[in-house]
């Protein structure tokens, strides 16, 4: 039995899943409560699902890009959660698991979202065989626009935006839809092939630093 745990944005999801077919899922709104909800979340999970983490095979991510303290909560829980039941851990980007369910498109697939500052995240993808094009990069969204190639949009995306990337954002509709259905399906594939992560050195992927500034000290 599989765990994979995606909490890179504010629409949170979690799934337990037997050779990357989903059994059981939760999906909620989370909104910045990552710290206090995801691991009462897992627990419910494997409640309702009649199982327990000793059950867990191995321990699937979404690593981002997306917002800072929900990827460190997800990514830190998961390599925790690998390292002390003793199980590979396989990491993917959000905007993969947004882009591979449009596979069979016969073009570029570019996954986005909002990334604050007027900025957009975005990667690109093909099918046949499965291969990133583009890595995860900041752009204004209306360089996005500009874009004639073959390619459809998708991911995250809110009436602004859309209307930026017009018609070509038709499949970009996925705002109550989690990504951790995905992350099973594709983790595993990765590890049936023996392409897993060391725990230790996973890290999510962070386009900018995080808006932290220096702390002061009152007095």
């Amino acid at each position: 039995m599989e765990l994979s745990i995606d909490t890179a944005s504010e629409l949170a999801s979690i799934a337990l899943s037997k050779q990357g077919v989903v059994f059981s899922q939760m999906t909620w709104r989370c909104q910045r409560n990552h710290t206090v909800e995801l691991l009462p979340s897992v627990e419910k999970l494997f409640a309702q699902a009649g199982a327990s983490k000793d059950d867990v095979t191995a321990v699937f991510v979404c690593i981002g890009p997306g917002m800072y303290t929900g990827l460190r909560v997800g990514v830190t829980t998961a390599k925790a959660m690998a390292h002390a039941l003793g199980t590979p851990i396989v990491g993917v980007g959000r905007l993969e698991l947004d882009a591979y369910p449009h596979a069979a498109f016969d073009g570029d697939i570019v996954a986005v979202h909002k990334a604050g500052r007027g900025d957009v995240a975005w990667a690109s993808y093909r099918g046949d065989p499965w291969r990133e094009i583009t890595p995860p990069t900041l752009s204004k969204a209306n360089d996005l626009g500009s874009i004639s190639t073959r390619t459809i949009f998708v991911g995250e995306v809110d009436e602004a935006l859309a209307g930026i990337l017009g018609s070509l954002a038709e499949a970009a509709r996925q705002d109550n839809v989690g990504r951790a259905t995905v992350l099973a399906e594709l983790a595993y594939l990765r590890l049936a092939d023996g392409d897993v992560d060391d725990a230790a050195l996973l890290a999510p992927i962070y386009l900018r630093p995080p808006a932290i500034g220096p702390q002061t000290v009152a007095g």
